[in-house]
């Protein structure tokens, strides 16, 4: 079994990569959103500035993919909101296997927000809506951050899963 992970240890660089990428673009979004409201609230008190009439739908928008995005990355990290007052009673193989249900149980999750995500994406309200201030920008784009984020759940979930895995069977390896 050590010879599995071995493999799946090859495929971390992808990982890593995937959470510089994502991370990446919450960068972008925390800036985008900074800049836009700066403008906005510049514009209300400013006279020469004038306040740009998308500002508040598309500072919302960017905080919805900010705050799906970062929970795929507080995934990664282990970081998320979980139940930790049992952890130190419980042996640590109990403790593992409830690790692996939890996070199969985030990932069937992450299908669902992908699965649906989609459906909604591609239903008539999301491709033949328009934002109020921008009639020429689609709904879909508010609407694109639930599948996305499901994607980035199953990914960094898998990972989860095996390393969870790979501390029983490593554990037992060195018992041996």
């Amino acid at each position: 079994m050590p010879a599995f992970f071995r493999t799946l240890e090859k495929i971390r660089p992808l990982y890593d990569w995937t959470y510089k990428i994502i991370m990446f673009i919450c960068k972008l979004l925390l800036i985008g959103d900074i800049l836009i409201t700066s403008w906005a609230v510049a514009g209300r008190y400013i006279p020469f500035i004038t306040d740009p009439h998308w500002s508040e739908e598309i500072v919302l928008t960017f905080m919805v993919y900010m705050a799906v995005l970062s929970a795929t990355l507080a995934i990664r990290k282990g970081a998320h909101i979980r139940m930790t007052a049992f952890d130190t009673y419980l042996p640590k193989k109990v403790l593992v296997v409830s690790d692996i249900l939890a996070d199969l149980a985030v990932m069937i999750l992450g299908i669902i927000l992908v699965v649906y995500g989609i459906r909604f994406c591609n239903s008539p309200l999301s491709l033949r809506g328009k934002y109020a201030s921008i009639p020429t920008l689609g709904k879909v784009w508010q609407y694109l951050p639930v599948p996305v984020a499901g994607i980035g759940m199953i990914i960094f979930e898998l990972e989860q899963v095996f390393l969870h895995v790979e501390q029983l069977f490593v554990k037992e390896d060195k018992k041996a």
